[in-house]
Formats: structure tokens, sequence, C-alpha cells
């Protein structure tokens, strides 16, 4: 039976002209094609290797956690891939976590790295697991937890220093709580971004950056020409931050919080959900940013604090990526219909100074989807080498990977009819060769091949 996203992609590809450039590669991709395995759907000439699963056993002795999510690659020696990855976990579900219920016989070495102990019964279930990738070879040569004890870990971002910054999407305090019916205890407080060096040999120390924030996070990208570092937040009337670090490339030792504001329209709504649209598809508007006097609050109110002084929300912000000159990102129930938006982010040719400005930073509304769009609830993202933007679908149904062109019109990349688990992490190898991507339920983590557009 033909799905929706097929019938609307032959509708597209019909109705639609290619750009001339990029016309005779984009074609080549052509419709999607049923998965033997059932697993992804994806163009003719294309394959997959599944690379990691939840439950198997890792070079370090640990299971890998379920609930895979945000991802980032780093070049790796002799060609290799070093792949570090979110797990959106929650403390007390042994089956699915890193530690099962072995936690407290594990070496005490280890266990000083872990965040959150949760009095060595219900450590935190998140972190991030890093995969040594063999590309040449479609293997693994070596796996292990590298962030351990956090929770909830979403999404985040590379740094062009070398490291994963994975941030949390939680607040919560120290103490004990029941909840569908676990008995779970806390000892940190939760809610923070945390460093992860991508070439470590293990699981790093765990320490959060409370300058960067307090915030159901969500994701981050660094501009490299400023070290400013960019943030989303999850919630239906969320911000958009940076922080500007003292100094760049070394977060953890402090800096400025900030949220973003549209210069003459204070406490401006993105969403778009009103009968007329507050924000048109490529309008760009000038911004500034307002300052945090505390970043690491008792309460989850940043984003109350930040309007109030006049920041403009956002609905649900998500995904993040460096997208050429430009930051993307993504608002999950954005739009007129709540199916999604799309966002890019111009920093200022002086951004983060005095000299700001001269020439603000602009912030601009790329496509929003509709009833009528392949594109549903957009997610991670991710910039392709080819130029287009990669968005993972969260939907209620089933779930693609749909590429935004530089134009604003869309096409299907990949499709998961399979399962209602939505897609996460997309991000291509660094050489531009191999794309992966997760099957977040119950988790599984893909090496994408074949003839990419150039």
């Amino acid at each position: 039976m033909l799905n929706r996203r097929r019938f609307l992609q032959s509708l597209v590809a019909a109705a639609s002209t290619p750009l001339a450039s990029c016309a005779s590669a984009r074609a080549a991709l052509g419709p999607l094609r049923p998965d033997p395995g059932q697993l992804l759907d994806l163009p003719d000439g294309f394959e997959m290797t599944v690379i990691s699963r939840t439950g198997e056993t890792m070079s370090d002795g640990l299971s890998v956690p379920g609930a895979h999510d945000g991802m980032g690659t780093f070049a790796g020696e002799n060609g290799r891939v070093i792949l570090v990855r979110n797990h959106e976990m929650l403390p007390g579900y042994f089956d699915y976590d890193a530690f099962g219920t072995n936690f407290p016989a594990l070496p005490e070495p280890m266990k000083e790295k872990v965040y959150d102990w949760g009095g060595s019964e219900t450590p935190g279930g998140g972190g991030t697991t890093t995969t040594i990738y063999d590309p040449a070879t479609r293997t693994v040569e070596k796996q292990f937890l590298s962030l351990g004890g956090t929770e909830l870990n979403c999404a985040g971002g590379v740094t062009p220093w070398g490291s994963w910054l994975s941030c949390e999407e939680c607040f919560e305090d120290p103490g004990t709580s029941y909840a569908t019916g676990r008995r779970v205890v806390r000892e940190q407080r939760h809610g923070y971004v945390f460093e992860v060096s991508a070439y470590s040999d293990g699981l790093v120390q765990a320490e959060p950056i409370p300058a960067m924030g307090r915030f159901e996070h969500e994701a981050a990208a660094v501009h490299a020409a400023s070290g400013t570092v960019y943030l989303t937040e999850d919630r239906y009337h969320s911000l958009f931050y940076r922080y500007l670090p003292n100094i760049p490339g070394r977060l953890a030792e402090g800096g400025r919080l900030q949220a973003l504001a549209i210069v003459g329209r204070p406490s401006f709504h993105t969403h778009n959900w009103g009968r007329t649209p507050d924000l048109a598809v490529n309008e760009s508007l000038p911004v500034a940013w307002i300052d945090f006097d505390n970043p690491d609050p008792l309460e989850d109110e940043l984003r109350d604090w930040g309007s109030a002084m006049g920041a403009a929300t956002f609905a649900r912000g998500e995904g993040l990526c460096n997208a050429g000159s430009e930051i993307a990102f993504t608002c999950t129930i954005g739009g007129a219909e709540r199916l999604g938006q799309v966002f890019a982010y111009t920093p200022s040719p002086f951004e983060g100074t005095d000299r700001e400005s001269d020439q603000p930073g602009r912030l601009r509304l790329i496509t929003e989807a509709t009833e009528d769009s392949i594109l549903r609830n957009c997610d991670n993202l991710t910039m392709a080498p080819w130029g287009d933007l990669i968005l993972c679908e969260d939907t209620s149904g089933h779930c693609g990977l749909v590429g935004v062109r530089p134009d604003g019109r869309l096409y299907a990349l990949a499709d998961n009819v399979y399962s209602d688990s939505e897609l996460a992490g997309v991000c291509f190898s660094p050489d531009g060769q191999t794309m992966f991507v997760n099957i977040q339920v119950p988790g599984i983590t893909l090496a994408i091949t074949g003839p990419w557009p150039t």
C-alpha cells in the first residue's frame, strides 16, 4: 500500500522543478523503497548497517542504554569515525540503562565519575556512549559509556575543539520521588549541559556547567568564529539562548547566558498560532540579546524571566545545528497547524561584542509545515554535505527524515513505517560519506551509505 509520505512525495516531485545546479543529483535519490528488514525505507542504491542496539554488551562490560537520541561525529585515526550518542533515559529503568542492578558492584574509579549515584539505588540512567566505527569494514571496534549518571540527555552539539555538549532535558532536585510505580532517589540537581571529550577512552568525569543555564535543554551549536554557544529549550513557550564564554573553548570557566529578543517587538511570539501569522516565511528580523543575572535558578523559571524582560518565545525549540553562515533550529509544534517550523539565526559580524548593535544578528523563518507538506513535527536536524538541512520527525505516527532545500522546498529521504518510534540524532561522518541516525525505541543506530548528492 502506498503510504501518505510516498504519495505526497510523488505529488511534490511532479509539481516541483529542482534547482538547476542540483537537479540531477537530487533526482537520483528517487522515491523511497520498502525495506525487506522492516527498519527504514530508503531510496534505491542506499544501504544501511545496524551498528548498535539497546542491551548489547559494550567494551567496558556495561550495556548499551536505550532511548538513543542526539549524536555527533568526529574524525578518528585511520579513517575511523568517532560517534558520541545521547540517551534520553530516566533513572530506575534497569532493563534499559547501562548499569542494570549492578551499580553498587562497579569499580570505585568508575563510580566516582558518575554524576548522580542515586543513593546507589537509582543512578541517573542517561548520559552518552561513544562508538568507534570503521566505515571501510562497517564494523564497530569499540563502544563504551562516556558520560554517566545524568538524566534525559536529549540532544546536544559538537564543538570545534573536539567535544560533545550533552544536554539534560529535565529540571530535577535532590530527594526521593515516586513515578509510574518506581522509587527514584536523586543526589544532585539536574537540568544542565555536560561536556564530553570525543577522544576519551572511557568514562569522563561528569561535571555540569551551571553558567550555561539550568533549564530543560534540548540542543547546542557553537559559532566557531566567536566561540558563542546557542541553546534550545523544549517547552511550549521556550527561549532561544546563547552562552558567551569568558574564554572561548573553555566553557566551564564561566560566561554570560542571554536570550534572544526581536528589536522593536518585546516578548514577541514566533509560534504563528493565531489566525494571522505573526511571522511570515523568509521574513528576517533584527535581534538583540537579554542577560540573565542568575542562570542557575532554584525553580524552572528562566523562560518566564526572559519573556518578562522582552525575550521572544518559541513553540518547543528542539534541533539545532550549524548551517553554513547560519544557525538553524526547529520548533516542533510551531506554525498555524502546530506541525513544526524551521528557523535560521544569522550571527552579527560582531557577535557577542560591544559593536553588535551596529549590525545585529537576524532571525528568519525558513519553512513551516502544513497538512499539505510531507514534514511533520521536526526535531533533530543536521546540515548535509550538499547544503540541505536534514530533519528528523517526532510524530504520533510513523516518522521519517525530510530534506529542506535552500529555497525551503521539501523531499523525503527516509521513512520509518514499521514502528511508532521517532527518528533522532541524524548526522554525517566527517568525510560526508556515511549518515548516522537512530530509531529511538527500542534503540537502534544505523549507518547509511549510498549515492549522496554532490
